[in-house]
């Protein structure tokens, strides 16, 4: 399968052995030096994290993380074999940032459930705008790290028993956090953090004045008048996040609903 073009790396592609080991920290640690421990797993992927969220994932290596750290490149590999397992080690620490107990709702989930998924809708849209390199990763295969596992516990918490078979819950939310994902992908690069380093703002003041002079509204009415909308609409990027997790959640309670008319 070819790779995603938007994607520069894919979670989980580590040594499964290897990762599991050291995201469930099972793997040996390495001997004291001096008396102590000059790094360890956390400090490496907290400083990996920090160079890829102030310079992007291709900024990502390990010699840069070891100058980060001022030790020796070959130090790193005492603790983490490689820059993927790396990257598996840095997805399931920054989601840890996610699984946060719901605001107080009622106990039964019947009647808050689109509340609640909706809290795992935007908890996800904020995650990907404090993590941005994120976006550069594919997570079809994610790491099956603790903060990754906890963080699928307490989302299918959120669709529990409201009448979706196991597989729908899951479906449900690949559905919203995919909608999540892909609408803060169009909200970095609208903000000018993405690779074109332009905002949407930006584009459309180049744009529409040009576009404006050679359209033809009278041959192209319906594209004339919606350009003009969308290009008012560009200082409002989050839109399009808020209006089609609207309607995928509307399509979520069609089926609760049918569920519970015919149950």
């Amino acid at each position: 399968m070819a790779k995603d073009a938007t994607k520069d790396h894919t979670g989980g592609g580590g040594d499964p052995a290897r990762s599991l080991a050291l995201l469930w920290r099972k793997q040996t640690q390495a001997p004291v030096r001096n008396g102590r421990r000059d790094l360890s797993v956390d400090r490496i992927v907290a400083a990996a994290i920090e160079v890829a969220d102030a310079d992007g994932l291709g900024a990502l290596s390990m010699r840069r993380v070891a100058d980060k750290l001022n030790v020796g490149t070959m130090s790193l590999y005492t603790y983490v074999p490689g820059k993927a397992e790396l990257i598996d080690l840095m997805l399931d620490t920054v989601y840890a940032n996610t699984h946060r107990p719901a605001p107080e709702l009622p106990a039964d989930n019947r009647r808050c459930w689109r509340e609640r998924l909706e809290q795992v809708a935007r908890q996800n849209w904020d995650l990907y705008h404090r993590h941005p390199w994120m976006l550069r990763v594919g997570v079809s295969r994610p790491p099956l790290g603790p903060n990754v596992i906890a963080k699928y516990d307490h989302e299918l918490g959120t669709v529990a028993g409201i009448g979706l078979t196991e597989t729908e819950m899951d479906t449900v939310l690949t559905l919203v956090i995919g909608h999540a994902e892909t609408s803060a992908r169009r909200a970095v690069e609208a903000s000018g953090e993405g690779e074109s380093g332009v905002t949407e703002q930006q584009w459309w003041a180049a744009h529409n004045p040009v576009l404006t002079s050679v359209l033809d509204q009278s041959r192209y009415p319906l594209a004339a008048a919606v350009v003009t909308a969308v290009g008012r609409a560009a200082e409002d990027p989050k839109h399009v996040f808020e209006f089609g997790l609207a309607r995928i959640l509307d399509g979520v309670q069609a089926l609760v609903d049918a569920r519970d008319a015919t149950g």
